[in-house]
């Protein structure tokens, strides 16, 4: 799934001599990311499940919507955790790799454990009523475009850290609104939990992120 996201917006340069900074944090970078699907299919398997949702369930659609949010989000970060010189966004970006990449196995194991297909053919958003206009261009809230992603991926320093960070907050807040919808509409205790997982540290992340970004933009 984050091969998808990445791929897509690949680009000449990536393919040049990695940048120290890049080659310094790549190992550690692969090793949380693995730690985070280790830990989010394992997880996901023994929390036991109250009951069955279908395939065009609000539970369903907010696993599948939200394994693709998430996946963009670790896109992200692990740019962020390999290109910045910044210990504090570098500390943050491996946090976030590791948290989402945990909770999308989470998601995906309750899916596989429900007999329904990981992706599904409904339209992104559609188990949330009214938010038809919260896809834009087939991106759901807070999501980053290529454009966006192309051109964190070519920055770095503070130009780096800077656009890490605003769409880092930009895709949290859209995450939030999406798990805040998903706690209200669904009737299932596994999911009902993981939204609120989901709410808690993002909103936490939020005010770390308002920090370092005052930080970035002063330096």
């Amino acid at each position: 799934m984050i091969s998808d996201v990445t791929s897509s917006d690949a680009d000449p340069a990536s393919e040049e001599t990695p940048a120290p900074s890049r080659r310094r944090f790549g190992y550690a970078a692969v090793a949380l990311l693995l730690a985070g699907i280790v830990l989010g299919a394992a997880i996901g398997l023994v929390i036991p499940r109250f009951r069955t949702p279908d395939t065009d369930s609000v539970e369903a659609g907010f696993l599948r919507d939200m394994s693709t949010h998430h996946a963009q989000a670790v896109a992200m970060a692990m740019i962020a955790h390999a290109g910045s010189d910044t210990p504090g966004i570098v500390t943050l970006a491996a946090d976030i790799a590791t948290t989402q990449q945990a909770q999308i196995g989470y998601m995906q194991a309750w899916l596989r454990d429900w007999d329904l297909d990981p992706t599904g053919d409904q339209p992104a958003m559609a188990w949330m009523p009214d938010a038809a206009g919260s896809v834009v261009n087939g991106l759901m809230p807070g999501m980053a475009t290529p454009e966006q992603l192309a051109s964190l991926r070519k920055a770095s320093g503070k130009d780096l850290d800077v656009q890490f960070l605003t769409l880092m907050r930009a895709h949290h807040l859209g995450g939030i609104h999406m798990a805040q919808e998903a706690e209200e509409l669904s009737g299932n205790k596994n999911v009902d939990w993981l939204a609120d997982s989901m709410v808690t540290a993002q909103q936490g992340e939020i005010q770390l992120i308002d920090d370092l970004l005052k930080q970035a933009q002063a330096s």
